[in-house]
């Protein structure tokens, strides 16, 4: 009976330490005439709570919308910071552009003018920057960048993991070339289109950035370079190099240190609102 009772314990505890709440939603984007698959999960205690700070965590290439909930431990996360949890679908390769050569790819317009009104309408959302940011992985991480220095008046923060940072030296890889047109025929379009040469967009002390890459990851090289470039533009950021590789390995650990850089963010926005 005493095997039985801590069974039956360890079992209330596992249920309570998961006590979000999941929903799937088809968004329809006029942008790209289409629907778009979205999770977002909700801290226990959503239903008693004012208004809660929300994240979206993008995911990477080949991937889709259910990657950060099934493979990255997003929604006990949601639990531990209070936080809202958007994640997006990508169009698998989208990179988060609106595509130059394509009007069918339009993520970055569905992410910043469709999706983000319809999550604060629909949710009891900190429905203003100080209470939003975005993060991603690989594609995403890229992603995520791009979209929040371009976008600076819709997040407080932004985080990429083990992120394509800067695309040009990867010309033949992961669809890139399909969303921009090839980097021979439209150099301009992946000048204008890669994170490290958008830092000049960031204005002073606007958007708290985290961005971290594993010592094996082939990613690690653009990294260092973007954390280099903002070191000469004195621009403030948090960087983190940790042994790892690029898989969900790395994502599911680096990701809990950039949700807790968000939540301390949040907290010090609550605080002087």
């Amino acid at each position: 009976m005493k095997r039985l009772l801590l069974l039956i314990a360890a079992v209330a505890i596992g249920l309570s330490a998961s006590a979000f709440t999941r929903h799937e939603l088809a968004i329809h984007s006029d942008a790209m005439n289409k629907d778009i698959p979205v999770i977002v999960l909700l801290p226990d205690g959503y239903a008693s709570a004012d208004r809660l700070p929300s994240v979206y965590l993008l995911h990477g290439y080949g991937d889709n919308y259910k990657a950060w909930d099934a493979k990255g431990g997003a929604g006990a996360m949601a639990d531990r910071y209070g936080a809202i949890i958007v994640t997006p679908d990508g169009g698998g390769d989208s990179w988060y552009f609106d595509s130059p050569v394509d009007p069918t790819y339009r993520y970055e317009t569905f992410v910043t003018q469709e999706l983000i009104p319809y999550i604060d309408k629909l949710y009891k959302t900190v429905a203003d920057r100080s209470g939003r940011a975005i993060a991603g992985l690989s594609m995403g991480g890229h992603g995520a960048l791009y979209l929040a220095i371009r976008h600076q008046d819709l997040f407080a923060a932004a985080g990429s993991m083990s992120g394509g940072v800067d695309i040009r030296p990867f010309p033949m890889n992961w669809g890139i070339s399909k969303r921009l047109g090839t980097i021979e025929e439209h150099p301009e379009n992946w000048e204008r289109n890669t994170v490290i040469n958008m830092t000049d967009m960031l204005r002073p002390d606007s958007l708290k950035i985290i961005f971290d890459c594993g010592t094996d990851d082939f990613f690690l090289g653009v990294n260092r370079a973007l954390h280099e470039k903002l070191l000469e533009k004195g621009i403030p950021h948090d960087f983190h190099q940790r042994p790892g590789a690029h898989n969900w390995t790395y994502w599911s650990n680096a990701v809990q240190y950039q949700m807790l850089f968000f939540a301390n963010v949040f907290k010090e926005n609550a605080r002087t609102k």
